[in-house]
Formats: C-alpha cells, structure tokens, sequence
C-alpha cells in the first residue's frame, strides 16, 4: 500500500512510501536536503516499521526538534497503524 506523510518542522514537505505488512519500501521525499534524500531511503529499504523507528526516531536537525530521519519514522507508525485500522 503506498502511503503519503505531510512533515512537519522539517525542509521536506512530503514523505511517500509504501507498506507491505510492517516492511518499508519505496520511500520518497518532496524538499530537503537532496543527498540525504537519496541516502535515507536507500539505507530503509526493506527495514520494519519498528527497525526504522530504532534507528531514526529522535534525531534532530539543528535547532528544530525533529529531522527527516525523524519524520519518516513517525511517517511509518503512522502508516502501520492506517494500513491496520483498513484491512
């Protein structure tokens, strides 16, 4: 199922990815950074939903209190938690 995440405090300003089960692919990004961009879903790709959470979750860019790292792993909760309330 491809899901799409409105960030929030951070450069990018859209995250899509798909879910299949709890596995993360095809993760995208609309604004920031573009080497980390591209490096972020390559180093996710294939991950769990809670191995993504592990490893990103937390970081922050700056000042800001979030980072994309961070936004993409509330990207997938949230799109673990859409995909099971519609199955």
């Amino acid at each position: 199922m491809e899901y799409v995440y409105k960030t929030h405090n951070t450069c990018s300003t859209e995250i899509r990815l798909t879910i299949e089960g709890d596995v993360i692919s095809n993760v995208s990004f609309t604004g920031g950074c573009n080497g980390n961009l591209k490096a972020i879903p390559a180093l996710v790709n294939g991950l769990t939903v809670d191995e993504i959470e592990r490893k990103l979750s937390g970081i922050t860019c700056g000042l800001k209190p979030t980072s994309c790292g961070d936004q993409l792993a509330k990207a997938c909760r949230a799109a673990l938690e859409y995909q099971q309330s519609h199955t």
